[in-house]
């Protein structure tokens, strides 16, 4: 396999500092805002960015435990192949979030539905468009069937204060 080598475009500023605080999902953050502060250099990028509501960021875990192909994930009582799950240690620790864009100031967006790490790298930002994202027919989740309610709530660390 080649490297693939990519540059952060900006940071995430948000109010977790240690992994077991970061909600599982974004569901389980909805409420809790942040910052993606982009550098200078990308600052043209964002040119219309104000017009959407939503936004997806690829992210680096950059504090991602070492990658293993097999996970127990949180919500299940046995092991799980890693590309079935959305663990972060993965081969290529990347992270992909749908955002609430709440406003934008210079290169500063902030953002609702945080579940990302203080200091996580960003690697792109994209609009969401509905009808570029339809949802699928037919749509089977697994071994997650009957336990996704339990995101609603959970961070990392367990249940989550409320």
């Amino acid at each position: 396999m080649r490297t693939v080598t990519l540059c952060p475009i900006g940071v995430v500023r948000t109010p977790y500092r240690d992994p077991a605080d970061v909600p599982i999902q974004p569901t389980a953050g909805a409420d809790i805002t942040g910052r993606v502060v982009i550098d200078e250099a990308f600052a043209a990028g964002l040119a219309d960015i104000d017009g959407f509501s939503h936004l997806y960021l690829l992210t680096l875990f950059h504090r991602a435990q070492p990658a293993t192909l097999m996970v127990r994930p949180y919500l299940d009582d046995r092991d799980r192949g890693v590309f079935a799950t959305r663990a972060p240690n993965r081969p290529n620790p990347l992270g992909l979030s749908l955002v609430r864009l709440v406003g934008r100031e210079g290169c500063t967006l902030t953002i609702a539905g945080v579940d990302l790490l203080d200091g996580t790298p960003v690697l792109d930002i994209k609009p969401y468009v509905p009808s570029l994202t339809p949802p699928a027919a037919d749509v089977r989740i697994g071994w997650m069937t009957g336990k996704t309610g339990g995101f609603l709530t959970r961070t990392a660390g367990g249940a989550r204060d409320t």
